[in-house]
């Protein structure tokens, strides 16, 4: 690449990465950025991650977790991949179980329900092995993301996805802690209720076959990419069903065989 398009492309990079941040900041939904950006150009659409991510790093946010996207095989090939992608979790995003989550907080929201897992002990090395991943998982809970999308109408395809966080809004956490030997992340199955009737079923293996899987992939890329997982850490590691768009009012409640359940309510 010559230094005219290298300065073409890091311009582009920027444009993207500002007109996403203006549309979380004026919370009106921007157009794809995928005509800013080369088709498919994965590692372009990252480099626009990381920079809205330094401005909430430097605006005081804090990184709290990462969080695990296009788990599934059919939404994979929807979107012409073959790989999962991550985005960033900082604390503003977390909302506790009980209390009315304000539905303007997050553009365009769909709910979907996860697994989360909370570290015990960091997750460094590139050459990371699943018992490298049981040791240091201290527990398991039920997990609903509350997904959005700065860009209107969901008019996404892979670049416009990673750019934007990997389409990140917020997360409610179930209170239960389990540790992994006490259920199984592949088989456990799913029901989300969307005011008492059911919306999404699934199981632990729609999600690249096992949650533990997705992780892993999730912490081999972040050691590589110089942003290892740390003790303390969440990780949202992917959808177990479909996820289902969010109204004022709603009300989901999400099982997990052996995690038990968790709830998110909209004001």
């Amino acid at each position: 690449m010559t230094t005219l398009q290298e300065a073409a492309t890091q311009a582009a990079i920027r444009e993207a990465a500002d007109r996403l941040h203006a549309a979380a900041a004026n919370g009106t939904p921007t157009g794809p950025i995928r005509d800013l950006l080369r088709e498919g150009d994965v590692d372009a659409a990252y480099a626009v991650q990381r920079i809205n991510t330094e401005r909430a790093l430097a605006a005081g946010r804090r990184l709290v977790g990462r969080k695990t996207g296009l788990t599934s095989v059919a939404v994979q090939r929807q979107l012409g991949v073959n790989q999962p992608d991550y985005g960033m979790l900082f604390a503003d995003m977390a909302r506790p179980e009980g209390l009315d989550i304000a539905i303007a907080d997050v553009l365009q929201p769909k709910a979907e329900a996860e697994i989360a897992f909370v570290l015990g002990h960091d997750l460094d090395g590139e050459q990371l092995t699943v018992a490298d991943l049981f040791r240091a998982v201290e527990y398991a809970v039920p997990a609903i993301e509350i997904v959005g999308s700065r860009v209107a109408g969901w008019d996404i395809r892979i670049t416009d996805t990673i750019a934007d966080n990997a389409s990140s809004g917020l997360y409610v956490l179930g209170s239960r802690p389990t540790r992994l030997t006490d259920f199984d992340p592949r088989l456990c199955g799913m029901v989300m209720e969307k005011k008492g009737e059911p919306v999404s079923v699934g199981a632990g293996a729609a999600c690249l076959g096992s949650p533990l899987t997705a992780t892993l992939w999730l912490a081999q890329v972040m050691a590589r990419v110089g942003l290892p997982m740390r003790a303390g850490d969440t990780i949202l590691s992917g959808a177990l069903g479909p996820m289902v768009a969010v109204e004022a009012g709603d009300v989901f409640d999400v099982r997990i065989d052996g995690l038990g359940s968790v709830r998110a309510a909209f004001a």
